[in-house]
């Protein structure tokens, strides 16, 4: 019988309901930086705080070590989003801030449509929302108007035309909206002397706009747009970016390679403006200045500018009359330019298109402050006595990451895609589980492999030491459990038996904590025992293993945690779940991006738990690290890592949380609130 049930009283009956991501605090960091598939994604506000994405969550990021450190450093959070980022625009007063969500769907399968959000950087609090039900598919590109004191927002939505509208942001009104283009949209901009003219880039086309207001009546009017002609001038396949100079004229990048000055020419009486009749815009002149596409252009306070080349990875600092003045190039391990900032004094920040965010100069080179995954995540381990936790994925890297230090400690390619890892007790060695049905185990601190073995032909879902680091258990597709003897050192391991008895393949698998028995599930929902000491014989009256004390709980089916089920849930709602060490709860990683937190044991049907938003995907699993004093939960598609807070309910030793201390959780380092 399971004793200890949480009431209902222990947590609240509308903590299920609530929205905890208001509850981060300033504190830690957070893993990763969407600079893969997304543009518009860094920027330096006046404070100095660096502001970029990931997931649903916009990061300010101060500079200047970790919390406590050289500098100050840190980060805070804007958590206003329910779906992910994708582009950013900062007010011409650097303190206001525009972000744009891609739309989604909730757990009811409903659609969450797209929005733009203005929100205030210091106090983190939401100004205005637009756009609501009229954006399609989601928000591409994002601009303030620049010469009016930034009273306009331009929107460019992802719907097939890429609907172009200005709205009056303060009032949520929209003045005028046009069909832009059928070809995709990856930049849009007010000219910064005259808020009537916008200028659109994107696949094979520049576009010039002048915004009408009918005489004078905004929002009366309408858009016009001319097509920037290419001439004699090879037309490229993509126009990436554009800035615009003090001058006057407009500079683009494109997949060429090439940066290309459009200047001003005469008035066009044919397209009328707030002014009057506008000027047009033609090239004067082109520059070869990368190999492969410019994704980035960047106008310096000095006036110079600076380009960020995909292909050669290179940052050039351009002067008058794009004088190439010096350059540098970005390590190849990070990736290509994606986006430049201008810091505070010489300092520049560099987003990569392998999500990681460099800080430096064109002299003394770049180092990175954030670093993160590029492709979906589901192998996570914590540290038996650190601080640390061990991630793997898609994209084949294998990271350790330093909890208090908030950065990555080390990667290895594992030339194959990891599925699963799990340190040993010992902390020396850990075991990691690749999808071709092959598993390692590394050292450490040299990172050398101490063993390799392969077990059928299918992926591994799940790899697990005993308590005492005598075996290792590992999980497979093929139906079966393999059980190894493991050295006492962990770098050799023999096969002792395996466990077979499953109708469908292992998603997950505890040891009790005298080592000697496993519970397991299954993907089509079995819940197994099996004597490991005994032979690895199948246990056939599952009810004599009802009380046994387990040494993890990370089974999402079993006695102790169906009340973390939610009502008409089809089985494959819950990816991930795991039980504090002080046993007194349970984190769960749902389908739905969200993470949850029940009390343990949670053994009655609709138990109530805190619930934490700040994924944009598919939450794959979460873990507790050694001293319970955080939670670590990865995303899947939106390869995000969070490292949440614990608050309340600390401290060593299965005791019961009471009600007036409840457990609950604060994004802290990488979530880590």
């Amino acid at each position: 019988m399971v004793k200890g049930v949480p009431s209902e009283d222990d947590f609240g009956s509308s903590h299920s309901e609530r929205d905890q991501g208001r509850g981060w605090q300033q504190g830690d960091i957070s893993y990763g930086y969407r600079g893969r598939d997304s543009r518009s994604n860094l920027f330096v506000l006046r404070s100095g705080e660096v502001v970029y994405f990931i997931a649903c969550v916009v990061v300010l990021y101060r500079p200047g070590g970790g919390p406590g450190g050289p500098g100050g450093g840190g980060q805070r959070h804007y958590l206003g989003h329910t779906d992910c980022v994708r582009c950013l625009a900062v007010h011409p007063d650097g303190v206001r801030v525009a972000s744009g969500q891609t739309a989604g769907v909730d757990k009811d399968g409903k659609p969450l449509q797209p929005v733009v959000h203005i929100w205030d950087s210091e106090k983190l609090h939401k100004l205005q929302e637009i756009g609501l039900g009229v954006f399609e598919r989601g928000v591409g590109a994002l601009a303030f108007s620049v010469s009016d004191q930034g009273n306009f927002l331009c929107v460019v939505d992802d719907s097939n035309e890429h609907m172009l509208s200005v709205w009056d942001w303060n009032r949520g009104t929209k003045l005028v909206e046009i069909k832009s283009t059928n070809d995709s949209v990856l930049a849009v901009g007010f000219n910064p002397r005259d808020s009537s003219c916008i200028v659109t880039s994107g696949k094979s086309h520049v576009h010039f706009w002048n915004w009408s207001t009918g005489g004078g009546a905004l929002g009366s009017g309408g858009l016009t747009r001319k097509q920037g002609v290419f001439g004699k001038y090879k037309k490229p396949k993509f126009v990436p970016c554009f800035v615009f100079l003090p001058d006057g004229d407009i500079l683009t990048g494109d997949s060429e390679g090439t940066i290309l000055t459009w200047g001003r020419s005469l008035p066009d009486s044919r397209t009328p403006g707030r002014g009057g009749a506008k000027e047009t815009f033609g090239i004067v002149a082109q520059t070869r200045a990368h190999e492969g596409s410019i994704f980035a252009l960047c106008l310096l306070r000095d006036g110079t500018v600076l380009s960020g080349g995909g292909r050669d990875r290179r940052l050039v600092q351009w002067g008058p009359g794009l004088t190439a003045l010096q350059e540098a190039e970005i390590p190849e391990q990070f990736g290509a330019v994606r986006a430049i900032a201008e810091g505070l004094g010489s300092e520049l920040l560099v987003g990569t298109t392998k999500n990681a965010l460099l800080r430096g100069d064109l002299t003394q080179g770049f180092s990175p402050v954030i670093q993160g995954h590029t492709d979906e995540l589901w192998g996570l381990c914590t540290h038996p006595s650190l601080n640390r936790f061990l991630t793997c994925g898609h994209d084949r890297q294998l990271c350790l990451w330093d909890g208090e230090c908030h950065a990555l400690a080390w990667s290895l390619d594992l030339k194959e895609t990891g599925l699963c890892a799990d340190f040993h007790p010992s902390g020396k060695v850990v075991a990691v589980g690749l999808n071709t049905g092959r598993w390692l185990v590394l050292d450490t601190e040299t990172r050398d492999i101490v063993s390799d073995f392969t077990d059928g032909n299918e992926q591994l879902s799940v790899v697990r030491y005993s308590p005492d680091g005598m075996y290792l258990a590992i999980g497979s597709h093929d139906n079966t459990i393999y059980i190894y003897s493991v050295s006492c050192d962990g770098a050799k391991c023999s096969r002792f038996g395996r466990c077979v008895g499953h109708s469908s393949f292992i998603t997950h698998l505890d040891w009790s904590k005298d080592g000697s028995f496993i519970m397991s599930n299954s993907g089509d929902y079995e819940i197994l025992y099996w004597d490991v000491a005994g032979g690895c014989k199948l246990l056939r009256n599952r009810y004599e293993s009802r009380d046994r004390e387990w040494a993890t709980y990370t089974c999402v089916l079993g006695f102790h945690v169906y009340g973390v089920w939610p009502d008409g849930s089809d089985g494959t709602d819950i990816n991930s779940l795991c039980r504090s060490h002080n046993e007194r709860v349970v984190a769960v990683a749902d389908d739905f991006c969200k993470v949850h937190l029940f009390l343990y044991p949670c053994a009655r049907a609709k138990a109530p738990s805190r619930k934490y938003g700040g994924h944009g995907s598919h939450v794959t699993s979460v873990r507790f690290t050694h001293d319970d004093s955080h939670l670590i939960s990865l995303g899947g598609k939106d390869a995000s890592i969070f490292q949440w807070r614990m608050l309340g309910g600390g401290g060593p030793g299965p005791a019961p949380p009471t009600p007036s201390r409840t457990p609950s959780l604060s994004p802290a380092s990488s979530l880590d609130a």
